[in-house]
């Protein structure tokens, strides 16, 4: 270890649970934070300024004005250009901690590149916002034994909780399919900053004593920061009837399961309909005659009221102004192509 890192460390060193050893290992480590959001941006600085050597940040979503009041690494400049938020944190983090290494990498997590993005860390880290991705990453990690730590919030309630495979039961032990029906998004029901960050923090904690080589807390945590109430249970081991855990099914890796996908806090919809790149330079001039067009070398985005079509260069593409899976597919179509 280095004089530097001893200076910029020393107070993490000095904690016992922590010391040299686990600095170094801390140092050595390789982390995926998957979506960077509410959750995802407050945990990569968190692993930044504590010293985590590789940061791999996965989103494919871009900054925007109503995300500055709870996603942490951004600012009003980020929301403007309208970057990627994987590129944005990168920047960010950049100015935190230059000694350690960040990838960013803008896309979405789907089964065709989950070993791309998972296959090579120690530890995963949930910052997404929906349950197709969540379950993805558990079939994921319980397929190859990754650990993995679950974290949601909404309104000013969040759980949080560390799966490591084979010792603790996983997200399919607990929530066997997908909760049926709507459920509250920060769309519908809003979010509280202090929530996400108590979240994050509880799933960077475990993170660090995970990749430190300590057992986690083994609790499943709820926490309401509007009435006060937290809540921490035994987490079970895993189940017999699990259909990962128990029966090795892994529906989620083979992309049978995927998607359309409504976005949280968005009033939007993902589409991904392509299986291959676009020339975001030869669309924006085929647009430009149809809307208002305002592109980058990370995404083109076209306007044409009441709809906000973000598209990225792997073809996939958010517009917004919808939650229809079917307007936005024949939007998709209508711009796009099939």
């Amino acid at each position: 270890m280095t004089p530097r890192a001893w200076e910029r460390y020393s107070r993490q060193i000095l904690f016992p649970g922590i010391g040299q050893a686990g600095q170094q290992r801390l140092l050595d480590a390789r982390v995926v934070v998957t979506g960077c959001g509410a959750l995802g941006s407050f945990q990569a600085g968190a692993l930044a300024r504590a010293g985590v050597g590789f940061v791999r940040i996965i989103d494919r979503d871009y900054v925007e004005l109503s995300n500055l009041q709870r996603q942490w690494l951004f600012d009003e400049c980020d929301a403007e250009q309208g970057l990627p938020k994987a590129v944005a944190a990168a920047r960010k983090i950049a100015a935190i901690n230059r000694e350690i290494q960040v990838e960013p990498v803008v896309a979405d997590l789907t089964a065709a590149n989950v070993d791309d993005l998972l296959g090579d860390v120690d530890l995963i880290l949930d910052g997404t916002d929906n349950f197709e991705t969540r379950y993805l990453i558990n079939d994921y990690a319980v397929d190859r034994g990754r650990p993995w730590i679950y974290g949601a919030a909404v309104g000013s309630y969040g759980i949080s909780m560390a799966v490591v495979p084979g010792r603790t039961a996983c997200l399919r032990c607990i929530y066997p399919d997908p909760p049926a029906g709507a459920q509250p998004t920060c769309e519908t029901a809003g979010v509280l900053g202090p929530v996400t960050a108590l979240i994050a923090s509880l799933q960077v904690s475990e993170a660090l004593k995970l990749l430190c080589g300590v057992e986690p807390s083994g609790k499943i945590t709820t926490a309401d920061v509007w009435s006060g109430e937290i809540r921490q249970v035994a987490q079970p081991g895993p189940a017999a009837e699990c259909p990962a855990c128990g029966r090795r099914e892994f529906p989620y890796l083979d992309g049978t399961r995927r998607a359309p996908v409504s976005l949280c806090g968005h009033n939007a919809v993902q589409i991904h309909e392509r299986a291959r790149p676009l020339d975001l330079r030869e669309l924006a001039a085929r647009l430009a005659p149809l809307g208002s067009v305002r592109s980058n070398e990370f995404a083109l985005r076209f306007e044409t009221p009441p709809y906000l079509l973000t598209i990225f260069p792997d073809g996939r593409a958010i517009i917004k102004g919808t939650t229809d899976v079917g307007l936005a597919r024949s939007l998709y179509a209508r711009y796009v192509g099939a």
